[in-house]
């Protein structure tokens, strides 16, 4: 048998230094008084614009199709927003000893989120999964973020996310909902353009959701939450989020054993059940949040830089697992090792 290895450059995502270099400059040249108010009008609208991007590019037809396999979706919704929150609510015992209340509530708003697309559907191809059924499972998971999140989040994290105020109501359907269906409505008339210039609109994405987090931080540097965080506390919630990671990985594949779901269903569910989106997350945190988005987007940050080297790992040992298999050196019924799960001896259909 061979012997797995590790690949020798780990994916540490050029975006994610892009985040990080934003908030290094909100902590240095933070964005206070007239200009707080220009940067954070700006970061409310390049919310709505998000949003209305999102909307315009779904295609109603595309979900529809993929409702044919309802059973697969069905099980990634039930990861993404009912066993990723029940294990959020179940950190709260780690409240204050190892988290402090503003740390926790970032990681209950991670549990909160929705799953990634392209990420999960890049995972899954390398992997050799049903990469289809990860195309649609993350749109789905996409599209129900857009109204389950901003609600669970206000449901269960109460005034730290604005609760059910009006006013928390009110920004959600004016930043997030409306430009969303907005999008939708004009997806005929747009639907071409935004097809022809979807790399510009690709910076325009990343674009706004750095103009987000600036706007976040800055907010933060004014409020002075930073003197809140500790090295100590950091350490104790990268250590928290990697045992969330692998109990959804873990659960997301033996879970889908256990429904009966084949090999290549696995890897759809397991990549698109256990990973969060951060370009979904940082707008929404940035409305729900207000002030205390810069903590509140913290744990989806790293959970997010986390999730891709530990998936990049998984996706090729499953891809070389599956290939061994194929060509018979593998017995059935092997387990491999990488993160524990079962390997059938052959893959199906993609």
């Amino acid at each position: 048998m061979r012997r797995p290895q590790i690949p020798s450059r780990l994916p540490l995502d050029p975006y994610v230094l892009a985040l990080l270099g934003t908030v290094a400059l909100a902590a240095l040249l933070p964005a206070r008084g007239p200009a707080g108010s220009v940067a954070e009008g700006a970061a409310t609208g390049a919310v709505a614009l998000l949003f209305f991007l999102y909307g315009a590019r779904l295609s109603t037809r595309e979900a529809l199709d993929g409702l044919r396999h309802w059973r697969l979706h069905l099980t990634v919704l039930a990861c993404t927003f009912v066993l990723f929150p029940l294990l959020g609510l179940a950190a709260r015992a780690l409240v204050p000893t190892l988290l402090t209340p503003p740390l926790y509530s970032g990681l209950l708003f991670l549990c909160l989120v929705p799953s990634t697309v392209q990420s999960s559907i890049a995972f899954t191809s390398i992997a050799r999964g049903n990469v289809p059924a990860a195309i649609c499972a993350g749109s789905f998971s996409s599209l129900a973020g857009i109204f389950l999140t901003p609600l669970l989040a206000a449901g269960l994290l109460g005034n730290g996310a604005g609760g059910f105020s009006p006013d928390s109501l009110f920004k959600i359907v004016l930043q997030l909902l409306l430009p969303f269906l907005l999008g939708q409505v004009l997806r005929p008339r747009v639907g071409g353009f935004l097809v022809r210039n979807k790399k510009v609109l690709g910076f325009v994405d990343r674009g706004s959701i750095l103009l987000v987090v600036y706007a976040a931080f800055s907010a933060g540097m004014a409020a002075g939450i930073w003197h809140q965080v500790s090295a100590a506390r950091l350490a104790v919630l990268m250590m928290v989020e990697a045992v969330l990671l692998a109990v959804m990985l873990l659960v997301s594949w033996y879970g889908a054993k256990r429904l009966g779901f084949g090999r290549a269903d696995r890897i759809a569910i397991q990549f698109a059940g256990s990973k969060k989106s951060l370009a979904a997350g940082l707008p929404m945190a940035s409305v729900l949040f207000g002030a205390q988005a810069s903590l509140a987007v913290l744990p989806l940050m790293l959970f997010h830089q986390m999730q891709l080297m530990v998936c990049a790992v998984l996706a090729r040992r499953r891809a070389r697992d599956t290939a061994a298999a194929a060509d018979g050196e593998l017995p059935a019924g092997h387990v491999a090792e990488v993160s524990p799960g079962a390997q059938h001896p052959a893959p199906q259909a993609r």
